[in-house]
């Protein structure tokens, strides 16, 4: 009997999303985890495209951003 269990794709799927948080509030219900990811990229990609008087106005230096910028689409 082969001693190496094969991890289906359901598996994989349940472990991200403990990881990453699947009930995340921003997350679009559309297109579920694909969604969720799309919308971390566009969100901090414009996020670092503020200007510091915008970053200013929602209580963010620009340090703070940038690392939030910076950050994988998949990371939460």
């Amino acid at each position: 009997m082969n001693s190496m269990r094969k991890v289906g794709l359901p598996t994989a799927v349940q472990a991200f999303e403990r990881v990453q948080g699947a009930d995340a509030p921003d997350a679009p219900m559309d297109f579920g985890r694909l969604g969720l990811m799309l919308h971390r990229w566009n969100s901090r990609r414009a996020l670092g495209e503020l200007s510091d008087q915008a970053l200013q106005d929602i209580g963010l230096s620009r340090e703070q951003a940038q690392r939030e910028a910076s950050k994988p689409f998949w990371l939460g």
